[in-house]
């Protein structure tokens, strides 16, 4: 195996939320729509053009939704050299907001998986995933393919709640809204698992990062972003659109003065609200300037999302309030086309750019703005520091005072030398710090020394030797895997049927037990059962994968899994905690330690997790029946042998139908596999219920899975295609 660091590498880049595509990128249409696509779309096409990049794939979710224009449909798009974006289906086909998203994750991993293996076996040198919903799709693929992962937040949740907390909204609100307890979840989990972090500024890590408890230094970087400059530039240098400027001049009673000028989306982080404040509280600010709003597009505000509404509508009534018509613009039809001519008119009247959001990790705009001469106003938070610090190019405010804001415009505006100054400062600061080729540069810097350090820890070998008569599995497009205990066994007569169902059925689809047991158990117990034995054994929890009937070990397999495995260490430190029972010797294994539990004295998983960590131990805990713990390596689970299984042997996880009644198959049912819970289940899976894909069965055990098997007419499917 060739070493990636001295070869073209192939990058798959992750973002999922909002609006992607290659052209007219529809910036603040939505709360989703903002700097991280314009920053994954320039990343990935300036990566492109790098002599060190074979090719870069940025994937993202495909949308068919009236609503919306027909490019966000289309499975594959050119984005320049080398470069394209990948569209895969997750969830419904329709548009939703990035809070939404996380039900549907598990199938974009699956549908990822789908997609690595229609490009002949290349996989990609490196994950890149942008935000957290992309980052937990990317961690799912590097444990499962053993790929690195990089990480950019662009957003994170913890200084988010803190600043929305602060400006004076509820808990509950807020976390009904934006689902944080979930996304810092995700977000914890990369930084655990992630071999690069890269920020835009050194505050970012300081500051934002350092609130989480998975955070190491070490991990990061700081590579400030790029812009492109052919768009952004000064005025002078090109014509001014007439009727752009005649449809932001019919708003002002006196179009002349210099403009303010704010660019973003109808978020209520955004503090839309806290600008219009300070503009109208201080009569002085609006005889100096016109305040100019550009929040995306709409054609009628009661269409909007109804975050969207509330922020437009009180901002309307703001500006009524304070009696502003004819010095405030809110233009409804703005295109990004015309984004740059808007920064070249602000600052042909000597006027400023205003960032008021409560919090900016990242601050495209502010970087925008100054290559365009346009001196700025910007949170005293995350990217603008840096930002300030080196383009010299304007001021830091507390955007949580309305007064502040305003105070520290009419600094700006009052001084025309130093503003002539502060405009040349920027051009200046621009191109030493924020084009692309030196982004790509650092960044490719960066990647090498990941791939060089990680190569022999994330090796693995997917193929191994096995001759075909000890396994149906090379030969055929699907396959029926069930848990063992009440699911498979319980009830003879079901058992006889769906016995002579696999008989039927055998050499066109392959048999597989998931169990909790030991592979030694899980023979014993068919044996008793008078079941055949399966092509494939998922046994001890996920954790081991076996062949036919010699029951050939998956090394590959074992492999794959050892990753951070400290199992002496754990089981010493486990002996610490309540009511935890180690189970018999026949139960342990290399890569599985089993406890009986006690519910009423045992701590919280969440609480086990996190004593783990602080020890620098790794493991997922498995917990089911409220009567069984399971610690298994990290990248081990019943889920996770199935999603390798399907990329090994090359059907999609849809040709999967897996059964399974408890907590720990609650894995391997959710995503694109078929799932069947047995009439007999657990109360741990009743909230699958609903899902798509899983059949709830009235039928108890395996009346059950051939319930199951009925209800999605298993034994028609034959063709291993990937499904669209």
């Amino acid at each position: 195996m060739s070493n990636p660091s001295e070869r073209p590498i192939y990058i798959l880049m992750i973002s999922l939320h909002g609006l992607i595509r290659s052209h007219d990128l529809e910036l603040g249409r939505d709360a989703d729509t903002g700097g991280q696509i314009t920053y994954a779309v320039e990343l990935a096409r300036a990566l492109g053009k790098h002599s060190l990049v074979e090719k870069v794939d940025l994937l993202t979710r495909k949308i068919d939704d009236d609503k919306l224009s027909d490019d966000y449909n289309l499975p594959e798009e050119p984005l320049g050299h080398q470069a394209r974006i990948i569209r895969l289906p997750c969830g419904p086909r329709r548009y939703l907001r990035k809070e939404l998203l996380w039900p549907h994750l598990d199938q974009m991993v699956d549908q990822c998986l789908h997609f690595l293996r229609q490009q002949g076996g290349r996989l990609p040198d490196l994950l890149h995933t942008h935000y957290a919903d992309a980052g937990y799709v990317g961690k799912q693929l590097s444990l499962l393919l053993g790929i690195p992962q990089v990480h950019t937040g662009h957003s994170l949740g913890h200084p988010k709640r803190e600043r929305l907390l602060a400006s004076g909204r509820k808990a509950t609100a807020i976390e009904r809204q934006f689902n944080f307890e979930h996304r810092i979840a995700a977000e914890e989990a990369v930084l655990e698992h992630a071999s690069l972090i890269i920020t835009s500024t050194q505050q970012e890590i300081d500051e934002q990062y350092s609130m989480y408890h998975h955070f190491d230094h070490q991990r990061f970087r700081v590579i400030p972003p790029g812009t492109d400059t052919t768009r952004f530039s000064p005025p002078g240098r090109r014509k001014m659109s007439s009727v752009l400027q005649q449809n932001i001049d019919r708003f002002f009673s006196d179009p002349d003065k210099p403009l303010i000028l704010s660019i973003c989306r109808p978020e209520m982080r955004k503090n839309l609200k806290g600008l219009v404040a300070a503009f109208g509280k201080n009569p002085d600010l609006q005889q100096q300037a016109n305040l100019l709003i550009v929040a995306g597009m709409r054609e009628d505000i009661r269409t909007l999302e109804e975050s969207q509404q509330q922020v437009m509508q009180e901002l309307l009534l703001d500006i009524d309030r304070y009696d502003l018509w004819g010095k405030v613009a809110i233009p409804k039809h703005i295109s990004q086309d015309d984004i740059p001519e808007l920064y070249r008119l602000a600052a042909r009247r000597r006027g400023v750019f205003v960032n008021a959001a409560l919090t900016e990790p990242f601050g495209l705009t502010l970087i925008e703005a100054a290559a365009s001469g346009l001196p700025f106003v910007a949170p005293d938070d995350g990217g603008p520091r840096d930002i300030v610090r080196n383009c010299r190019s304007g001021l830091l405010a507390n955007t949580l005072e309305s007064d502040v804001i305003a105070q520290v415009l009419q600094t700006v505006l009052s001084d025309r030398k130093r503003w002539r100054n502060w405009a040349k400062n920027g051009l200046n600061g621009i191109n030493r710090h924020y084009n692309w080729p030196a982004h790509v540069n650092a960044y490719m810097k960066q990647v090498r020394q990941v791939l060089r350090r990680d190569r022999k820890r994330w090796r693995r070998q997917l193929v191994i030797k096995l001759d075909t008569g000890e396994s149906y599995m090379p030969m055929v497009a699907s396959a029926l895997i069930s848990d063992i205990d009440n699911t498979l066994i319980g009830d003879k007569r079901a058992l006889r049927q769906l016995v002579g169902w696999l008989k039927e059925h055998k050499g066109k689809l392959a048999f597989g037990i998931a169990t909790g047991r030991t592979i030694d158990s899980a023979v014993e117990i068919l044996k008793q059962w008078q079941v055949p034995a399966p092509e494939v054994w998922i046994t001890s929890v996920g954790s081991e994968i076996h062949y036919g009937i010699r029951r050939i070990p998956d090394s590959g397999w074992a492999n794959h899994i050892r990753h951070k495995w400290r199992r002496d260490a754990l089981e010493q430190l486990m002996q610490s905690l309540p009511g935890l029972t180690l189970q018999s010797a026949e139960n342990q294994r290399e890569f599985k330690l089993s406890y009986i539990v006690d519910p009423d004295q045992m701590p919280p998983l969440e609480d086990i997790n996190r004593y783990l960590r602080e020890q620098q131990l790794y493991a997922q805990l498995i917990y089911s029946h409220n009567e069984f713990l399971d610690l298994l390596p990290i990248r081990a689970s019943k889920g996770h042998a199935i999603r390798y299984l399907a990329y090994k042997w090359g059907f999609p996880l849809r040709n999967f139908l897996v059964a399974g009644d408890s907590g720990n198959d609650h894995e391997m049912l959710v995503g694109d596999t078929l799932g069947v819970v047995v009439g007999n289940h657990s109360p741990e899976l009743e909230p699958l219920r609903g899902m798509e894909q899983i059949y709830f069965a009235q039928a108890h055990y395996a009346a059950g899975i051939l319930e199951g098997i009925a209800h999605y007419r298993f034994d028609q499917i034959k063709s291993a295609a990937p499904q669209e």
